[in-house]
């Protein structure tokens, strides 16, 4: 293509005059030769103007990323446009000079650009990049350094999160390279330019992450372990220019000094943590970390202690580098080679820096001041936490207090000698709370200490919620929140605490107060037996409180508090749900309209979740009271309604679950209106969110059967639905979903005048058979639609298999039918599809007019029965085991007193070790996870009840199993004849357990109606609890 032109075109696309042709150009040429190429060289153009390239780049990155890989056509379609070989070849060639030579801007999508081609084209088609990469860094022109770093850490972030065994391609290459990255760094360390600096922290982090995740053995030897180690240390420990402090602090992290310690620190913190601990490390690292912690750990904890005390001592530390400091450090406290040297530091860190990084601060007080939305949204990120120093201090002190001797006993003294010192300043007293609150873990399983944390509650932190200052009241409620699982000896205590709490959350003008008093607030209620009768006379204005702090703050966490608070209070709740869900509901449409003007958003549209979950748990405590449940629908219809008007597709699986629940005992009309809204969606969105819809589908077709036939449009969009999955491409487990759905309406329609769809349904499932299948699961699931159109109308279910026809499959469909469903039998797992498999077959074997098929495979018939009903009885068992279990849950109280280690005793994790063996041996094994689950636990799709699964069901397998069995032996003797010819002395032994189990079933039936028309009780020994297999009944009667 003409470069000018293009040129011409990407200049056009800055002019708002111009865009739209411009556009329709550059759309029009993307399929012209040579057309991405031309892209790659207008982008290394240096006399170009620098907007016209980046135009450039960024179009050759969108056409990199989205048309680079060959892809399969899909069947009558046409083939998907990718990018021509020779294009592809000269990138290849160009793409690594153009990002040495490129300026910033562009380097960064070139970057992007190398990634995607190292990701479908390395080492198969492209091994001349490692030559490439080698030539230039040992190049003695530094210039090409940075830019072919970036080059090879695209490479080496292909890799960065496969298994071992598929790193073999980036392994081979850092044989090679990672001596000359070594060499070059030794280099580069006493140069001190703002280039050097960056090309180290380029290296560092190649290096992170080539180790992050797993530690190439067969790269690291002593000596060149030794090197690098002395390296890390050498960036960690020097010093930083002077001229650096004159950067705003807010912007000093940035700088490449401190982002080369970051990095540094990073990696010496994961090696110890991954791969050095003795005792904490799965097996192919036991021998390195020996090593490590015996030749190194020791060492880099004494760089590491340095810059603990250029903290103490108020010099800049960066917060990440101090950060992966006390990550470090808390590491070494659990060995007692590395406590030995940390030990006589101990309390000067816990005095001297976690102490400082636990107060309030300056920072805290400008942001609490400024914008205390962002200071409620920064104190619960969590993944601020990931990165927070405070965050790291806190672990640092947990572990030390709890796991060392003496430390918990001396920093206990401290706090208290904070918190009593009269004239101390109260951002002092704040953090000697934030850290006694920190170990109430550890406080409340010591005998020591628990008696007293009452004590602690009423001396130190109930006079603070009359502060004046609101980070000390915020603090108070933390604390209790913290404490809530304090044994309250004096009930007056308890009610103190719930009454400051509840008055903080309601009349506290600091909205951080609130927040904080709402959480600490809900976990006393949930955690203390008295509080929740304190509570329940004040629900409604708490209740209030909560979802104003709800609309103004939209923190996720207090979604969850007003879900757990619902839960709590399900009786004092339902006369104020309808205002509830109207508020609710309101939130929700402010959240979702901020989010979508926002950048940023993920935090709303977690809130946005809470919200409709948390009306989902709403409509279950009301679903008893039908008159709410009724003024709910409307409100919950307009909210499902504004997200599938707007197509916001990330709310979809909530919004399906709260039309779910709007159907779960009766489909209004309105609810009936909803079901072409959901078709339509599912038309245009695809079938992504099928299996999402599946329970509010299954709701229409179990709940309302009557409206669901009242009109044939209803059940055509339901099969139209199912149909256009399985001749997709939704994937295995959308089919699965779609098949059942299909033997739901057949077995729920049973004698309901549905005939005319029981062979749409069956060649819709069967026809999926004669495509690749590669679940059990789906197969099982297909013949199962055929298996209930033959419990549905034994003759229609056969004269339709007789009258299907596949394309290539000359074999007639009744005969694969049964015999794919006889050598499948092993894979009906469960309860329902072994009870349904059972009643086919009796269905099947019941019949005057038999195929023919089934003269040729009689003997196999019996024994499949046999195998069923084995698994029959141990699903039963398994089902009546888990409904004891939920009746027996109770919670046994915990009493832990956590022994400490000696300074010469190492803190080993074995449950940890046999753990990571564990995972280690079966990521070894192909994928066969027969032996974790159990063939009678409930299969994924049982839970979609059929009629056949209700508890007062009288259609019984083990009955009419037995009956047709005595029936046949009279009535059709050659037939009974060829069916238990062959048969062995065991399995004639079990087709009597079975007989005298169908005895016992009746029996138990039989009391069962008794006792519900209010008649006698049969004795326990009439109907035991567990049926014995292994008995001898006399003959089958």
């Amino acid at each position: 293509m003409d470069p000018n032109v293009l040129i011409e075109a990407l200049r056009g696309t800055m002019d708002p005059a111009l865009r739209e042709a411009a556009e329709r150009k550059l759309t029009e040429g993307q399929k012209t030769a040579n057309f991405v190429s031309t892209l790659l060289q207008i982008t290394m153009s240096e006399p170009l103007e620098l907007p016209v390239r980046q135009a450039s780049v960024i179009y050759l990155k969108n056409m990199i990323t989205q048309h680079w890989p060959n892809r399969e056509p899909t069947p009558g379609e046409q083939p998907p446009f990718t990018i021509p070989d020779e294009d592809r070849q000269w990138i290849r060639e160009n793409i690594v000079e153009a990002i040495i030579h490129s300026p910033e801007l562009i380097r960064v999508q070139l970057t992007t650009c190398i990634h995607h081609i190292i990701k479908h084209d390395y080492p198969g088609c492209w091994t001349a990049l490692v030559d490439k990469i080698g030539f230039y860094l040992q190049s003695d022109n530094s210039a090409c350094w940075l830019g072919i770093l970036l080059c090879l850490y695209q490479l080496v972030k292909n890799y960065e999160y496969k298994k071992p065994e598929e790193r073999s391609p980036l392994v081979a290459a850092m044989q090679i390279f990672l001596p000359m990255l070594k060499d070059r760094f030794i280099q580069l360390l006493p140069d001190p330019s703002d280039q050097s600096v960056l090309i180290q922290k380029q290296i560092l982090k190649i290096f992170f992450a080539l180790m992050q995740y797993t530690l190439p053995l067969e790269l690291i030897t002593q000596q060149n372990l030794t090197e690098w180690i002395e390296i890390f240390k050498t960036v960690v420990d020097r010093d930083v220019p002077a001229e650096t402090l004159q950067v705003d602090e807010d912007d000093r992290p940035e700088l490449p000094w401190w982002k080369c310690k970051k990095w540094a620190l990073h990696i010496l913190a994961r090696i110890f943590e991954r791969y050095g601990s003795p005792g904490n490390v799965s097996k192919e690292y036991t021998e390195f970390a020996e090593l490590f912690l015996k030749a190194y750990a020791v060492s880099i904890q004494q760089v590491l202690l340095k810059v603990l005390y250029h903290y103490k001592e108020k010099h800049y530390v960066a917060p990440r580098v101090l950060q992966q400091t006390l990550n470090y450090i808390n590491q070494g406290v659990a060995h007692a080679l590395t406590w030995k040297n940390l030990k006589p530091h101990i309390h000067g860190i816990v005095r001297d820096v976690i102490f400082p990084l636990m107060c309030y601060t300056d920072a805290d007080e400008e942001l609490w001041q400024e914008d205390p939305y962002e200071y409620i949204r920064m104190k619960f990120d969590v993944f601020e936490d990931f990165i927070s120093p405070t965050t790291a201090a806190q672990t640092l002190l947990f572990t030390s207090c709890s796991k060392r001797k003496e430390v918990l006993q001396k920093t206990m003294a401290f706090c208290y000698q904070t918190l009593t010192e009269p004239s101390a300043d109260p951002r002092k007293k704040d953090g000697a709370l934030h850290m006694i609150g920190s170990l109430a873990e550890t406080l409340l399983k010591k005998k020591i200490y628990k008696d007293q944390m009452e004590f602690m509650l009423q001396n130190h932190v109930f006079p603070l919620f009359s502060s004046e200052l609101g980070y000390m009241r915020a603090r108070a409620c933390w604390v209790l929140h913290y404490f809530c699982e304090v044994k309250f000896k004096s009930d007056q205590n308890l009610q103190t605490a719930l009454e400051l709490t509840r008055r903080c959350l309601i009349d506290d003008k600091e909205l951080p107060v609130k927040v904080e008093a709402a959480i600490a607030l809900q976990v006393l209620i949930s955690n203390q037996e008295k509080a929740k009768e304190y509570i329940s006379p004040f629900i409604r204005p708490v209740m209030q409180a909560l979802l104003h702090i709800v609309r103004e703050t939209e923190n996720d966490d207090l979604t969850n508090v007003i879900q757990k608070m619902i839960c709590e209070y399900s009786e004092e709740v339902t006369p104020i749900a309808v205002e509830m869900t109207q508020h609710l509901a309101m939130t929700f449409n402010q959240v979702i309209q901020t989010g979508s003007e926002e950048d940023g958003n993920d935090d709303k549209a977690v809130t946005a979740m809470g919200i409709l979950n948390t009306i989902d748990t709403l409509l279950s405590v009301v679903e008893d009271h039908k008159e709410i449940t009724q003024q709910l629908e409307g409100i919950c219809l307009q909210v499902i309604g504004t997200v599938l008007q707007q197509h916001v597709l990330e709310f979809y699986e909530e919004i399906f679950s709260l039309a779910h629940s709007l159907t779960c005992q009766q489909v209004s009309p309105q609810m009936w209106q909803l079901l072409p809204v959901v078709f339509d969606i599912f038309q245009q969105d695809g079938f992504d969110y099928f299996t999402d819809m599946m329970p509010l589908l299954h709701n229409y077709v179990t709940v309302d059967t009557d409206t669901l036939l009242s009109d044939t449009k209803y059940l055509e969009m339901i099969y139209s639905m199912c149909k256009k999955v399985l001749t997709g491409v939704a994937g295995e487990d959308a089919e699965c979903h779609a098949a059942k759905l299909l033997e739901v309406i057949i077995l729920q329609c049973k004698d309901r005048g549905i005939d005319q769809c029981i062979p749409l349904f069956v060649e819709a499932a069967l026809e999926r058979l004669t495509r690749e299948v590669k679940t059990s699961e789906l197969r099982t699931m297909c013949l199962q639609v055929g298996i209930a159109g033959l419990y549905y109308s034994p003759p229609l279910l056969l004269n339709t298999l007789e009258n299907l026809r596949f394309p290539n499959n000359t074999e007639s469909v009744t005969n694969h039918f049964i015999t794919q469903w006889l050598n499948d039998i092993d894979c009906f797992l469960g309860l329902h599809d072994r009870k349904m498999c059972v009643l086919g077959l009796c269905a099947l074997i019941e019949l005057e007019q038999r195929p023919q098929v089934l003269n040729q495979v009689a003997s196999q018939i019996l024994p499949a029965f046999i195998l069923l009903f084995s698994g029959l009885k141990r699903a039963y068992a398994c089902r009546a085991e888990n409904e004891n279990d939920s009746d027996d849950d109770e919670d046994g109280e915990e009493e832990d007193e956590t022994e400490e280690l000696g300074s010469d005793e190492d803190d080993i994790d074995e449950d940890g070790q046999e753990y990571l063996e564990i995972l280690a041996k079966h990521a070894g094994e192909d994928g066969d996870d027969d032996e974790w689950e159990d063939d009678a636990e409930e299969t994924a799709l049982e839970g979609y009840n059929t009629v056949i699964d209700e508890d007062d069901c009288p259609v019984d397998e083990y009955q009419i199993f037995k009956a047709i069995l005595q029936t046949l032996q009279t009535r059709d003797p050659s037939w009974y004849q060829a069916l238990t010819h062959g048969l062995n002395e065991e399995q004639g032994k079990h087709l009597q357990d079975i007989a005298t189990l169908a005895d016992q079933r009746r029996a138990a039936q039989e009391s069962k109606m008794i006792e519900k028309h209010g008649g006698y009780k049969f004795g326990a020994p009439v109907v035991p609890a567990s049926f014995n297999f292994g008995a001898s009944p006399q003959g089958m009667n």
